[in-house]
């Protein structure tokens, strides 16, 4: 019996692997550490309790956590919590040179500060701001789900499942480079992740 039962858990197993890989869903952060992760500046980065936290650092600069690979058409999906001043964001087909990044951002905000929205850097600035009534769906100092979805020259946004934004950019379709999240400069900052998948498209 604990033979046969053995054998039907891995089963089982076998089978929620081949679920996981159908549909095509990948990790990019294991609970851990920050592999398959790099730090860009001296802001803190770091796993408590399974939660990936990044947290204003002596300098108070720019800082991102970019992805070793490059990531051209996908959808993200991650649950963040701004446990202080929120101010962050999540960057895709993005390049770095030190803290300098080049490429597009998903704004992640205190209430009132555009959360969904995408926004330039170095660039043209802000693209495309959520309604200002969007911003109630922000819940402040809880866990929030985000997802972002680019393929080809097409951005939509989600935050806990109300569509943000959806509109098309052909720089952005032409881009190529990274998944990054950011800590704002200027201090005070603390924003948790968690559940932080890609699936490419």
């Amino acid at each position: 019996m604990r033979t046969i039962a053995k054998q039907s858990g891995l089963l089982l197993a076998a089978l929620v692997g081949l679920v996981f890989t159908a549909a095509g869903q990948t990790s990019l952060f294991n609970g851990k550490d920050l592999s398959g992760w790099i730090v860009y500046g001296t802001e803190k980065w770091y796993v408590a309790d399974g939660i990936l936290v990044s947290e204003s650092g002596p300098d108070a600069e720019y800082g991102y956590l970019g992805t070793e690979e490059d990531y051209k058409d996908f959808e993200l999906t991650a649950k963040f919590k701004q446990d202080q001043d929120g101010n962050s964001g999540i960057f895709f087909r993005s390049t770095f040179e030190g803290t300098k990044v080049s490429g597009w951002q998903v704004e992640v905000a205190p209430p009132g500060n555009d959360t969904g929205g995408v926004y330039e850097s170095y660039g043209r600035g802000w693209l495309i701001k959520p309604d200002a009534e969007k911003d109630k769906y922000l819940k402040f100092g809880e866990w929030n789900d985000i997802k972002v979805r680019v393929k080809g020259d097409r951005v939509v946004t989600w935050l806990n499942g109300k569509k943000m934004v959806d509109f098309s950019d052909e720089k952005i379709g032409q881009g190529e480079g990274q998944i990054a999240l950011q800590i704002h400069s200027g201090g005070g900052l603390k924003i948790s992740w968690k559940d932080i998948e890609v699936k490419e498209l």
